[in-house]
């Protein structure tokens, strides 16, 4: 969607009008008849509230629209805001109008807050349908263009991060959305590829023999039921001080999950295609932050393989020698993310000596169980960093909640053959995965694994999102980037 600002007189603008209404609080210059037809709706300002009038302006009509923004002040101004953007998307994106005039002059934004009615506008306004070949056209997304008018000083700036940001949740959402027979090792390392080409990101990757001489034997164990073969895709930003250690984000990318021999049931097997939202939020969040030239070193790092069952599969009982050197015996291989996870750890520490490590993986059942799609657990081996996660995934509107890691738990993942099972009995799944990862970080690293099972893909639409993709992950990791690193 095309966003710009300008200082036009509205006369020669689109006739699909905005205004942003504060609650309870109407702007003085709002015309008497418009202001009573809102209040006998039942319009108040409230966030997200739609109220709709035409009027003739000089023999022209006029399309005018008010949308509540909440409270002026508070915490929760800014998501109030984007709320207040994406209710707008919601209404017209397939009404008719090819284009949108902003009216911000009068309101009670600032940059800030305008960036992020635009931010919440255009992440509503996004949808997949490049497979979609019998739309109505009432069913035609038609909005194409917004223009803001009167807005602050500052805002064209604070636009050109958020526009950032959106450009990252919107790749995300688009390797997610996408068929496994279109997304998988291969193509997801080539888009990406041609995404990243100038913007000044160094992309790399690493082969199945490349990983084979490395001793990934857990990684590639999963692959090897596929035709399709395995990758190792390195996004590297080196935007902070020259030769400090990067931050690292590592994301689980299994393109498509069968479940391998320990095959899942066939009912809903076909949302398996989003099993790589972790190396898609991942692969996003990087965008975002080379867009944006953030000042921070990072690199990321997806493991992309794709599980299935053929004849070369991997069985139940097998052993495997991860890159660390610690041996596996997989009882189930439908719990093939951890063992993607393991060998993409080991690499990125010895390769980068990263002193912060967080991980994305949509790995377990349980969580979506425990948390369903309101939070992403979170595991972390220190307090802090699992706070300032907490705190990036509030700000950000990608919220987590912590789970355990204990001893306790470790040793239900003992096996009597190898050095770990990977997987425990029934109870505590999201922990003992957690648990499992753990045995790959070394010594004072601090690492967080983000099991993000629930939140990659939605049944129904959100504030921001449509039903499908929803680009979780990448919001929380250019907040953490921002607070922690960029200060």
């Amino acid at each position: 969607m095309d966003i710009s600002f300008t200082a036009a007189a509205l006369s020669s603008l689109p006739r699909l009008r905005a205004r942003l209404v504060d609650q309870d609080s109407f702007p003085a210059d709002l015309p008497a008849t418009t202001a009573a037809a809102a209040a006998a709706s039942r319009f108040s300002g409230k966030v997200g509230q739609v109220f709709e009038t035409f009027a003739d302006e000089g023999g022209t009509l006029v399309r005018l629209a008010l949308v509540g923004g909440g409270k002026a002040a508070g915490e929760d101004r800014i998501p109030n805001l984007e709320r207040a953007g994406a209710a707008l998307a919601a209404r017209y994106l397939t009404s008719g109008e090819e284009a949108l005039v902003l009216e911000a002059d009068g309101s009670s934004m600032d940059a800030t807050g305008v960036a992020a009615f635009l931010l919440g506008l255009r992440l509503r306004a996004w949808r997949w349908d490049a497979y979609r070949t019998k739309l109505k056209d009432e069913q035609k997304i038609t909005l194409k263009a917004v223009s803001v008018t009167g807005a602050p000083e500052g805002t064209e700036a604070a636009w050109a991060e958020a526009g950032a940001l959106a450009t990252g949740v919107e790749f995300t959402r688009e390797l997610v959305a996408e068929p496994a027979n279109v997304i998988y090792p291969e193509s997801f390392v080539e888009r990406c590829q041609a995404r990243f080409a100038g913007t000044g990101a160094e992309v790399s990757v690493l082969d199945e023999k490349q990983m084979a001489d490395l001793g990934m034997g857990a990684l590639l164990g999963v692959a090897q039921g596929s035709a399709r073969p395995p990758r190792m895709l390195v996004i590297r930003w080196q935007g902070g001080a020259a030769g400090e250690a990067p931050l690292a984000f590592v994301g689980k990318g299994v393109t498509f999950d069968t479940g391998g021999i320990s095959i899942k049931p066939a009912a809903g097997m076909e949302d398996m295609k989003w099993d790589m939202g972790g190396a898609g939020a991942v692969a996003g969040a990087m965008l975002a932050l080379v867009l944006r030239k953030a000042k921070a070193n990072v690199v990321g790092v997806c493991g992309l393989v794709e599980n299935m069952p053929d004849g070369n599969a991997q069985r139940p009982g097998d052993i495997v020698t991860t890159m660390s050197g610690q041996t596996v015996e997989v009882i189930n291989t439908d719990a093939e993310g951890r063992l993607v996870l393991c060998d993409a750890l080991t690499w990125v520490q010895r390769e980068f000596k990263p002193k912060t490590v967080v991980d994305f993986a949509t790995l377990t059942g349980a969580m979506m169980i425990a948390l369903g799609s309101e939070h992403a657990g979170v595991f972390a081996n220190t307090d802090d960093l699992a706070d300032k996660l907490l705190a990036a995934g509030k700000a950000s509107g990608d919220k987590l909640w912590r789970f355990p890691l204990s001893a306790e738990y470790d040793r239900l993942i003992d096996s009597p053959i190898a050095d770990m099972k990977n997987v425990g009995p029934r109870f505590a799944g999201s922990i003992t995965a957690a648990q499992f990862i753990q045995r790959y970080v070394e010594s004072g690293v601090a690492w967080a694994h983000c099991d993000i099972a629930g939140m990659v893909w939605a049944d129904k639409p959100g504030a921001t999102w449509d039903k499908g993709a929803t680009g979780y992950g990448v919001r929380l990791m250019d907040q953490f980037v921002r607070a922690t690193v960029e200060g």
